[in-house]
């Protein structure tokens, strides 16, 4: 009789990393779909294009603005997909192309949360304000250095 209960167990379980490895499958899927095109397969982006994510994505993440920045540029904003797919891929990106830098703390995005940003779509500020994050980003890991 015991048997049943472990073998329950073992399904849902199974069943857990099954839908877990769908989602980050989708992720990916959607990534080539809709982003890949400009952004490259792996994420390098393309000349005086979209931006290089490799190694600075998820810096983004920890200064004022980035996370908003990350959910309302073009190509997140527009994106042909629901919300919570969208958040999907932003959440796989940042673990793809710069799990280095994901803060501790990160809290993966919501659907919720990506379908209120995208609202606000940064049509033509996308640059400038890329260019003003990434000085935050220099100067807070300036002070980060300083303080080793």
């Amino acid at each position: 009789m015991r048997i049943i209960p472990v073998f329950i167990a073992v399904c849902l379980s199974s069943l857990s990393v099954f839908a877990e490895d769908q989602v980050e499958a989708t992720a990916k899927f959607n990534w080539m779909m809709n982003c890949q095109g400009c952004h490259q397969a792996n994420g390098a982006g393309s000349k005086g294009g979209a931006p290089d994510m490799r190694g600075i994505v998820s810096k983004f993440l920890a200064v004022e603005g980035g996370r908003e920045y990350l959910s309302q540029v073009p190509g997140v904003a527009y994106a042909p997909l629901d919300d919570q797919q969208l958040a999907d891929l932003v959440n796989w990106l940042l673990a793809e192309y710069d799990q280095d830098h994901l803060p501790t703390n990160f809290l993966p995005f919501t659907g919720i949360e990506i379908g209120a940003l995208r609202k606000s779509p940064l049509v033509d500020d996308a640059p400038v304000l890329r260019n003003e994050l990434l000085v935050k980003i220099k100067k807070k890991e300036s002070k980060s250095n300083e303080l080793r």
